[in-house]
């Protein structure tokens, strides 16, 4: 009963904070720290003190799995340069800046734990500052950096992590540890591709929808035991198992299993990251206990934390100088790449069959540099693009659970814990209420972040196009089983092709001020008289249902035909 009873005021205090946060303009997880510190210090609540084993196994890989399946490989692919320096190249150097400087400060403590400490609290968590960025207009360039940083940066604080450990036991040589990070990280990348292409071809053959969920539910973990098993890894074999999962879902599963895969893991995904932020309040009281009467008190503590901040402040912003300027040249080299293939793909079709598999190839990669380099054009990483990420660097799950995976006999164990969990706390709450006053500094106008009206209708266009020319060919063919079809047939199933897409253009774009037209548009108005008509049928069928005069099959189907008309009606982004 206890907990049930827990677990139920859990849920409540999640989604309560989730909504109280959306109408108040604070980021959830904010709200749920400062909830958290409050409950542990009630005085019937027993200290929380959670196995990092739980987390790190049970927590993680999930978490990595919801994130990188959502993000779009094209974007990873175009950020891969600032992504890895963010979260490479800066947490080493943030990692070995920081032990430096909290050994030099505080010479009971030795290096490697100083160092250890360093990688606990180098990797960013993007959840808050996305979540953040983009409800207020943070440029889409600068949350895909941010998304891809947060999924990468925790496989170099956990290798990181082990190695300074080993140190601690006098085991450390440096070419050793080298190779072993490399092996890590090689080995991880071969395991989360493998693991990728066997569960996207296994969901691919599933056709029921629960069978599909189940397995989908497995997958990072899958990922990440075998990984873990080799001595590499698991985080960045879940990282990869999910870029390829989610770069193959369009055309490997089918619209249903899409579906219910984005919303059972937008589900899973909110309960575990909001519940960590919960966890990381809850457990503050226990680690205050734990450091008792040691040398380093809770005030000394307190203060290097805040000391801390300041020095991962100062890192990640000195870094994206040299990070800005090694961009200056990509719009060149696109150019370049982009004028070899256009040449490479006019050789090709002047040489072979223009409808070769050769030629496309040739001329998709022809296309596909043109469109980065139209990309870097005109999405350029700016000093405000650099502003925004340097102020973006707020600390958080990984944190937590990297700090209690440091073994019980490391000296002033609970010290670095209670530091970590300060240094998260600390990030959270200065960059996450503060950040929303640096965007609208940074972008007073709005950044134009989100695809414009333009872009969309343009897209549409294009779809409607295929779809048309599609219907044609089918309809030129003479294929025996496909007789000659009515012309009010033809011109239903063109209609469809174009309504399909009509949610897509009522969205709106930009993120400046919001323009209420003066007038009713005829998209709006469709959109209104649509759901007057939805509304209308879902009274009816509730009223059937009353009465009992149809079968309740025949109820049921009716149901799921006007939730599907409802999905359709719905604009994208606003499930």
């Amino acid at each position: 009963m206890e907990v049930a009873l827990v677990a139920v005021l859990a849920v409540v205090i999640l989604v309560g904070m989730s909504i109280l946060g959306g109408r108040i303009g604070v980021a959830a997880p904010l709200l749920l720290v400062v909830v958290g510190i409050g409950i542990g210090y009630l005085p019937f609540v027993p200290l929380v003190e959670v196995d990092p084993e739980l987390i790190l196994l049970g927590v993680l890989p999930p978490l990595l799995y919801a994130a990188a399946v959502n993000v779009p490989l094209v974007d990873f692919r175009r950020n891969l340069r600032p992504v890895v320096g963010l979260s490479v190249l800066l947490v080493l150097i943030t990692a070995v800046v920081i032990g430096a400087v909290l050994h030099f400060a505080v010479p009971q403590i030795p290096l490697p734990v100083a160092i250890a400490l360093g990688a606990v609290i180098s990797p960013t968590d993007a959840v808050a500052a996305t979540s953040i960025g983009k409800r207020l207009g943070m440029p889409d360039r600068v949350v895909a950096i941010l998304e891809g940083e947060s999924l990468v940066n925790d496989a170099t604080s956990l290798v990181l992590l082990k190695t300074a450990v080993a140190a601690v036991a006098g085991s450390f040589v440096f070419w050793e540890a080298a190779g072993s990070f490399a092996f890590s990280v090689t080995t991880a990348i071969v395991v989360g591709g493998l693991m990728g292409v066997l569960t996207v071809w296994l969901r691919s053959k599933l056709r029921n929808p629960v069978y599909d969920t189940l397995v989908s539910f497995t997958v990072p973990f899958v990922a990440f035991i075998p990984a873990e098993a080799m001595h590499a890894s698991g985080v960045l074999a879940v990282v990869i198992t999910g870029l390829y999962t989610g770069h193959h879902a369009s055309r490997r599963f089918s619209a249903t299993a899409r579906m219910n895969e984005r919303l059972n893991w937008r589900t899973l995904q909110f309960a575990l990251e909001n519940g960590v932020f919960l966890l990381m309040g809850l457990q503050l009281h226990a680690l205050v206990e734990h450091v008792g009467d040691s040398p380093i008190r809770l005030e000394h503590v307190a203060l290097i934390a805040l000391a801390l901040v300041s020095v991962l402040i100062g890192c990640r912003a000195l870094f994206m100088l040299p990070l800005l300027l090694s961009m200056r040249g990509t719009a060149r080299r696109y150019e370049q790449r982009s004028n070899g293939f256009t040449r490479l793909a006019r050789r090709a079709r002047a040489t072979d069959d223009p409808n070769s598999r050769r030629v496309q190839r040739v001329e998709l990669l022809a296309e596909r540099s043109r469109a980065d380099l139209e990309h870097e054009r005109a999405q350029p990483l700016g000093w405000r693009d650099g502003a925004a990420l340097s102020w973006s660097g707020m600390r958080g799950v990984v944190t937590l659970a990297a700090a209690q995976s440091i073994p019980v006999g490391i000296p002033y164990r609970a010290q670095v814990i209670l530091i970590a969990f300060a240094v998260a706390v600390i990030t959270l709450l200065l960059h996450g209420l503060s950040l929303p006053l640096v965007i609208r500094k940074l972008w007073p106008n709005g950044s134009g972040a989100g695809a414009s009206k333009a872009e969309l209708v343009s897209l549409k266009g294009d779809l409607v196009e295929a779809a048309n020319a599609a219907i044609d060919d089918a309809l030129a063919s003479d294929d025996p089983e496909h007789p000659m079809v009515p012309e009010e047939v033809v011109q239903r199933a063109r209609a469809s092709a174009k309504i399909s897409l009509t949610p897509i253009t009522l969205t709106r774009g930009g993120t400046g001020g919001i323009i209420l037209p003066s007038e009713e548009t005829p998209a709006r108005a469709y959109m209104r008289l649509s759901r007057v008509g939805l509304e209308a049928q879902r009274a009816a069928l509730l009223e059937e249902r009353a009465i009992g005069r149809y079968s309740s099959h025949a109820l049921h189907a009716a149901e799921l035909a006007l939730d599907a008309h409802e999905t359709r009606l719905t604009p994208p982004g606003t499930h």
